[in-house]
Formats: C-alpha cells, structure tokens, sequence
C-alpha cells in the first residue's frame, strides 16, 4: 500500500464513528411530576447531559420530548439523570 492509501485509510477509520452519529428523538414518560416547577427540574437535568440538543417537557402529559446526539449520549444516560432527579423515566411506548 502507498503512503497516500495508508493516510487515507487511517482517516477514514478515525472520522467513521462521526460518519454514523445521529440526531434522535426520544419520547420518555415521566413520572412523580405533579406541580408547575416539575417540568423545570426534568427539563433541566436532561439539558445537564452532554449531547443534549433540546428539551421540551410536558406536565399534562407527563412526557419529556429529548432530541440528542447518539454519539455523545444515550437513553440509559437521560433516563438515569431525570432518575437522579426524582423523576424516574422510561421511553413512552
């Protein structure tokens, strides 16, 4: 192989995991929220997390609408920081 294709290669291999990262959208049910400053606290420590792109949380329905980036962070790690918080929560089916 030539330097060039070696260069190639290894750059190619470091930037692959980028190459498959991904905004999503996750729906989580939330529980324990029952006053108005509920929401401020789930919204919070979901935005806490690194990857977090944008938080909106719903009293009334009881859900938290996350969007993030899939490279960064995971469903484990914001279902454990609204946990954290003293609001446990699952993704809503």
């Amino acid at each position: 192989m030539s330097k060039l294709a070696l260069i190639v290669f290894g750059l190619t291999a470091l930037s692959a995991s980028s190459v498959f990262a991904a905004e999503r959208t996750v729906t989580l049910a939330v529980q324990n929220m029952y006053c108005a400053a509920c929401p401020h606290t789930v919204r919070a420590s979901l935005q806490a997390v690194p990857g977090v792109k944008h938080v909106a949380v719903s009293l009334q329905e009881h859900v938290a609408v996350v969007t993030y980036d899939d490279a960064v962070t995971n469903l484990k790690a914001l279902t454990a920081a609204t946990t954290n918080a003293g609001y446990p929560s699952s993704p809503k089916s």
